[in-house]
């Protein structure tokens, strides 16, 4: 998937484009996803999942009758903003409430609960349910902490089904949590990804050898070991899920051996032959096992392993008819309604002002200008410590930014007004971890900027304190390797500049404090974000999330 594009930050939005004309009886594109064509026959509980692109079929080819109403689609990598999320979700809501489910990540977790948030405000009822199937994620009294991968399919598949039989949003999200209880996966991987428009993979296995529980973004796993034969595979891996798979009496084994983007059809069922005999020799039936493609990464070589110990109830939710761009099964699917309406669900309105905006659009060219030429080198760091994506994603961030704020000033916006449209711009654009701090920094700015005539020492501490309000209120502290350990920084050496200097000179002494606050985070052990998978040792590069702040914080001395 790094050969066909076209510009690749429009990756996404060209990929999307193409799925929802390939399928026209299937999708309608919205605001940050895609939803059923059709509206259901009658008021139903709305599902609606989403995650990062780069994993199909999860999550927009599992958009259907029978399955999810729709989903909200991040960037390669990347979770959905917010505002993505919600839109999609009001684009689905019928008045019976929506259930929000996805894979267990920190950007997921973040956007998805912000999005619940802004529902819930406005009268809408929603339930949220993170998928946590992966046992390599974390140990089992840990469970809620899990990553979700493959096990994605059961737990949307059977939520998707009670919601179409008419439950209500209590019982479809007690099934689904059901779902989630009952459903394992793990994994292996011998080699890495590739990202549209990079030139090397994000991580690299050596020759010869697979990584047991690598993540699909390339986080890390649980050991590095010589590649085995697909029957002492099997046996490994069914030994990592058989102590946590409870299979009572009258329930039913549904397995499902996915491929992760390069291991294909005959290899896939190779294994599964392998595994059968594995499962078998133990005593295990399986009542239904798939074979293929659920959540992939790009051409990932390697493969997952997902296990289901189904009661009546959830095996007839898994059984029941549906139908989708990926998966399908069963006879005729309910009847349908008429074709969606779609609009422009959850668009932010911007109020015209003073006409002081162009200011911030200035400020925004400075940033794209500096992250730009920073990009690379902010993909590297970040490989040390997770996907590698994060100088795409803040190029995505500050270019969206940038555009939202010339949109605004161009209507004769203030400068708040404008600042606040850039702020849920990059975080429109950016989404993921990243672009929730930064689209929840920018607004907060923005509510305390006022007249750019006052913007003078006081202000300026003003705004900072905005500023770290805003970013501590995502639970990360200094001396935990993120974006806080920098703007503590930045706090710090503007507080310790001399008080007369001129207010350049002195940003100028703030920003070298966050740029060395930022560089010694090289030292630290990170106890959050995706990097906390490593807490066992020190990375040895600096946190991206804080060097890019810092790089930040500089763009602003021009302007």
């Amino acid at each position: 998937m790094a050969y066909v594009m076209n510009d690749p930050l429009a990756f996404r939005d060209d990929s999307r484009r193409g799925m929802v004309l390939a399928h026209p009886d299937l999708l309608a594109e919205v605001r940050g996803g895609v939803v059923a064509a059709a509206e259901p026959a009658e008021p139903k509980v709305a599902v609606v999942i989403g995650g990062g692109s780069g994993h199909y079929p999860a999550f927009a080819g599992l958009v259907g009758p029978g399955l999810a109403d729709g989903a909200a689609m991040g960037d390669v990598f990347a979770s959905p903003s917010a505002r993505a999320v919600e839109s999609v979700a009001r684009a689905v809501d019928t008045g019976r409430g929506v259930l929000l489910t996805f894979g267990n990540y920190a950007g997921d977790v973040m956007n998805f609960e912000r999005a619940a948030g802004l529902l819930r405000d406005s009268g809408v009822a929603v339930e949220v349910v993170p998928v946590t199937d992966d046992v390599a994620s974390a140990p089992a009294e840990q469970a809620s902490t899990r990553r979700g991968i493959a096990g994605d399919l059961i737990v949307f598949k059977i939520a998707g089904a009670a919601a179409a039989s008419g439950a209500d949003l209590a019982e479809v999200t007690r099934v689904t949590r059901a779902a989630v209880d009952a459903t394992r996966t793990v994994g292996v991987a011998y080699g890495g990804t590739t990202l549209p428009g990079a030139t090397e993979p994000l991580f690299s296995v050596p020759a010869g050898q697979m990584v047991l529980g690598m993540g699909i973004h390339g986080e890390p796993g649980l050991e590095t070991l010589p590649v085995e034969s697909a029957q002492d595979l099997a046996r490994r891996l069914w030994d990592r899920l058989e102590p946590e798979v409870r299979v009572r009496d009258g329930d039913r084994l549904v397995v499902l051996v996915n491929g992760l983007g390069a291991v294909k059809g005959e290899e896939l069922y190779l294994f599964y032959g392998a595994l059968h005999d594995v499962l078998a020799a133990g005593g295990r039936t399986v009542a239904e096992a798939h074979v293929g493609e659920f959540a992939t990464s790009f051409e990932m070589p390697g493969l997952s392993v997902t296990v289901a110990a189904l009661d009546e109830e959830l095996y007839g939710l898994w059984s029941a008819s549906a139908r989708s761009a990926a998966f399908s099964r069963g006879g005729d699917v309910a009847a349908a309604g008429p074709r969606r309406v779609v609009g422009d669900e959850g668009a932010a309105a911007v109020e015209s002002g003073d006409g002081s905006g162009g200011a911030v659009v200035s400020v925004f060219e400075r940033i794209v200008a500096v992250i730009e030429e920073n990009e690379h080198a902010l993909g590297t760091l970040d490989a040390a410590a997770g996907d590698g994506d994060h100088g795409i994603g803040m190029s995505r961030g500050a270019r969206g930014a940038l555009s939202g704020a010339r949109a605004a000033a161009e209507t004769g916006a203030s400068a708040s007004a404008t600042l606040f449209a850039a702020g849920d711009a990059w975080e429109d654009a950016a989404g993921g971890t990243s672009g929730a701090i930064w689209g929840a920094v920018w607004r907060a700015v923005a509510g305390r900027l006022g007249d750019l005539a006052d913007l003078g020492p006081e202000k300026v501490t003003e705004l900072l304190d905005a500023m770290w309000d805003a970013v501590c209120s995502f639970g990360a502290v200094p001396g935990d390797r993120t974006i806080v350990d920098a703007a503590h920084g930045l706090i710090d050496g503007w507080a310790a500049a001399p008080a007369d200097l001129t207010l350049t000179v002195r940003w100028l002494t703030a920003v070298q404090a966050a740029t060395d606050a930022a560089a010694a985070t090289a030292a630290m052990i990170p106890r959050r974000g995706r990097a906390k998978t490593h807490a066992t040792k020190k990375i040895e590069t600096p946190d991206a999330g804080a060097v890019s702040f810092a790089l930040v914080a500089g763009a602003l001395v021009e302007v």
